[in-house]
């Protein structure tokens, strides 16, 4: 049992505040066609939800798994609000987040003005375990997901607690029920039972909201802004990071290099920005003359300085509103002098859009921004994107300078890279993660 507070509504707004409060201008469709202007109130929102809450869990226990992220957050605080010390907070240190994340959030929520009395527990070789092994995409987060839900029943059935709460958001139902990805936090939505699977009703305060809508309503609870205005993270972390088989070398290179991105990108504001690795196998295909030529047709370049190589692993994208498994096509593009070029964000975003709809078979485009002289196991990807929901985005224009200074920093922190890609691809085709 899922319970909903709000209903199901589709929305666009712009913020705004007054009188120190945040408010959300936005044009509401309900079914049958009605529209209206309306205003997005958090102190209502708020008021609403932990009434809600309180009426619901009434002298039970529950349990919240916070993440860290702003969506996990707000919802535990709407509900420390709501039932006080019956709620239980823990973090699962599940071996997929970044460096020294667990205890860096867990003494954050436990300052005032949030103070979440988190617990944390280690479940990094559960984890492991059952990830151990799988490469497809779906597989590794159905995985997570079974994991994640195990260890929350056990949790609860111990600190006997009959209601979860999590903070599942809207572009979480959408993307799942669309069959673009599975959520790991979407539940009853797909069918799933929770009472029968895992013996709690689950509580959802923020199903309604899409992510600007959350911050606005962290900012009312004034959760910090290193919380509040914290990048998304995806459920099942690192783990969708790693492209393929995850081992623990996989894992430690794409936390050093998470560790430079987020330090180096967060001054240009993307919405998301983060690294990924992949193994660095490539393979023939016929489509490589195709895009070597239309690069050099769109980019002004002699074709003799374009190279073009196809990876063997997949990505996942997006077509049509349905996933699907695409190849991973690179491009290295020199000058005369035999330096890397580096034209305009907006006319590789062109070029990617060229090769992606003339060969649907193509989910990605990565552009060579750094590489060692000698082939080494992996090559990482840098993402970075602009959205307002989530359910498209575009590439972040990151300056050049930012984006070579990087590739160098990580090639010299991860001896096992041989090169650095930009991913130029918008949403869609490509999601916002690699898997």
């Amino acid at each position: 049992m899922t319970v909903v507070f709000f209903a199901n509504i589709e929305w666009r707004y712009h913020d705004h505040k007054e009188g120190g409060k945040y408010l959300s201008k936005r044009t509401v469709s309900v079914v049958g066609g009605c529209s209206w202007l309306n205003e997005f109130n958090p102190q209502k929102f708020v008021e609403t939800q932990v009434r809600q809450i309180k009426r619901f869990v009434g002298r039970e226990k529950a349990l919240v798994a916070v993440s860290g992220g702003v969506d996990s957050t707000t919802s535990a605080i709407l509900t420390y609000k709501a039932i006080g010390d019956n709620l239980v907070c823990v973090m699962l240190d599940d071996a997929f987040m970044r460096e020294g994340e667990a205890q860096y959030i867990a003494q954050l929520a436990s300052k005032p003005p949030i103070r979440l009395p988190i617990r944390i527990l280690n479940v990094q070789e559960q984890f492991l375990n059952a990830l151990d092994g799988l490469k497809d995409a779906e597989e590794k987060r159905k995985a997570f997901r079974e994991t994640f839900y195990n260890i929350l029943g056990r949790t609860a059935e111990k600190e006997e607690c009959r209601v979860l709460v999590q903070g599942t958001i809207k572009a979480d139902i959408v993307e799942t029920a669309g069959g673009v990805k599975t959520q790991h936090n979407v539940l009853e939505q797909i069918g799933i039972n929770t009472v029968e699977r895992y013996g709690f009703k689950v509580v959802e305060p923020l199903v309604s909201l899409y992510k600007d809508q959350v911050r606005i309503v962290a900012k009312y609870l004034e959760i910090p802004l290193e919380i509040s205005d914290r990048q998304p993270f995806p459920g099942p972390g690192l783990s969708v990071r790693v492209v393929g088989k995850i081992t623990g070398e996989k894992l430690d290179s794409v936390k050093k290099a998470t560790v430079i991105v987020e330090r180096n990108f967060a001054r240009h504001k993307p919405s998301q920005y983060f690294p990924a690795i992949i193994e660095d196998n490539k393979i023939p295909h016929a489509s490589c003359m195709h895009i070597k030529e239309t690069a050099a047709r769109v980019l002004n370049v002699p074709s003799r300085h374009v190279t073009v190589q196809i990876f063997e692993a997949k990505a996942t994208g997006v077509k049509d509103g349905k996933r699907m498994y695409g190849g991973v096509a690179s491009l290295k593009i020199q000058n005369e002098t035999g330096n890397l070029y580096n034209p305009s964000m907006s006319n590789l975003v062109a070029l990617q859009t060229k090769i992606t709809s003339g060969d649907p078979y193509f989910t990605r485009i990565l552009y060579l921004l750094k590489e060692v002289p000698k082939r080494l196991p992996y090559v990482v990807i840098l993402r970075a994107i602009q959205t307002q929901d989530f359910l498209t985005a575009k590439v972040a224009d990151i300056p050049w300078n930012t984006l070579n200074e990087t590739a160098d920093m990580i090639l010299d922190s991860c001896k096992n890279v041989s090169a650095i890609y930009y991913d130029v691809t918008s949403k869609p085709p490509a999601t916002v993660e690699m898997e």
